[in-house]
């Protein structure tokens, strides 16, 4: 016969464990989210400083390769403790954010770009992000747009994540019928890009590709998925990997930042030829290299854990990542209310200072506030 004690412990389920987030996770996608913002800035002039200008890979590699690990936390785990029809039902949900999102930027640029007009050089702004045709022709972009057969080049990143995020649940049930199965998968995509099989069109009256081929760049995102599942083991700190870290980000340096390029045509010639390799449309397999090799430095210089980040920007730094969907959308609309500014007032080192760090106290108020809305404070 069992005790009121045995049955009061077998009727009462243990509490499912949180998994704690990684810190330096989100401090490491806090820090690409105000690189997204220099680099979305038009003619930023600190957009010469981020680390896609003296390298291959840059904060788009980033923005996926985090959001692959923050998947695999999130939908991974829905996956194991619920099983396919949740992590379906799940993914789905966050794929309908995103899409609403994605149009909801969409339309709020195309409108400041028609209230604003013409720059000071003469070419209107809704010519300069390639909007005309929807301007012109409404009607039947509209239906392309929410459809995403139209997706100019400026609003190509979140439709982009919309097809990786998709073939998660196909990646995860394949690593149920076996390991290695996901990585056929991915590298079988990946090549089905570099040989142009797989790509989307991004405009109904040409043939040009979406920017971001999601085929190509579904590599780096489930790589990052399967190193936070512990598929793939994480290399710990070795000399010999930091070293060989350290050389392929000094080697590609010459061939990517442009001082280079322009001090001798050695420099153009070998950065030409290896173009295909470098491309970033279909994720060329020199950029995977090149941000492996940043992250490996990177993580090991934070510590163990993260145990080296410490302070009050490192804290901000932290919400900003945990908020990045939000933070991205406001980066995308105030990049542009940015540059209009500094069309007006002139790009100088006080302006540009004054509008980067203007534009980084947004995305600092937009992730407070929104992690403070999460919070339902309403509720206590």
């Amino acid at each position: 016969m069992r005790t009121p004690s045995k049955i009061a412990s077998a009727g009462t389920a243990a509490p499912p464990v949180k998994r704690q987030r990684d810190l330096r996770l989100d401090f490491f996608r806090g820090v690409g989210m105000l690189i997204i913002l220099i680099a979305h800035i038009p003619y930023d002039g600190w957009a010469l400083w981020i680390p896609a200008r003296f390298g291959f890979s840059d904060a788009t590699e980033m923005f996926v390769f985090q959001s692959g690990m923050a998947s695999a936390i999130a939908f991974g785990t829905t996956f194991d403790r619920a099983g396919t029809i949740a992590l379906v039902a799940r993914v789905a949900r966050r794929l309908w954010q995103i899409y609403w999102a994605h149009i909801s930027v969409f339309i709020a640029v195309v409108a400041l770009m028609a209230i604003a007009g013409t720059r000071p050089d003469g070419v209107s702004y809704l010519d300069s992000l390639n909007l005309l045709p929807f301007i012109r022709d409404p009607g039947s972009l509209l239906a392309a747009l929410l459809t995403l057969r139209y997706v100019p080049n400026y609003f190509d990143i979140l439709p982009m994540y919309m097809v990786v995020l998709a073939l998660l649940p196909v990646m995860l049930l394949a690593s149920r019928i076996s390991k290695i199965l996901p990585f056929v998968l991915m590298i079988g995509l990946w090549l089905a890009s570099q040989f142009g099989y797989a790509s989307l069109s991004a405009e109904p009256w040409s043939n040009r590709p979406w920017f971001f081929d999601p085929f190509g760049w579904q590599l780096i995102f489930f790589t990052g998925f399967f190193l936070m599942r512990g598929t793939l083991p994480a290399p710990g700190y070795d000399r010999r990997l930091m070293f060989l870290a350290a050389a392929v980000v000094l080697i590609t340096m010459p061939f990517a930042w442009v001082h280079f390029l322009e001090m001798h045509p050695f420099f153009r010639g070998v950065a030409d030829f290896i173009t295909p390799l470098t491309d970033k449309t279909r994720f060329g397999i020199l950029r995977f290299v090149h941000f492996l090799a940043l992250c490996y430095i990177a993580v090991h210089i934070v510590g163990e854990g993260g145990s080296r980040l410490h302070g009050p920007a490192v804290r901000i730094l932290v919400v900003v990542g945990q908020q990045s969907l939000a933070v991205f959308v406001t980066g995308m609309v105030i990049a542009q209310i940015i540059g209009i500014a500094l069309d007006q007032t002139g790009r100088t080192v006080f302006t540009e200072a004054a509008a980067n760090l203007f534009g980084f106290s947004l995305l600092i108020a937009t992730a407070y506030l929104v992690r403070w809305f999460k919070n339902s404070p309403w509720k206590s």
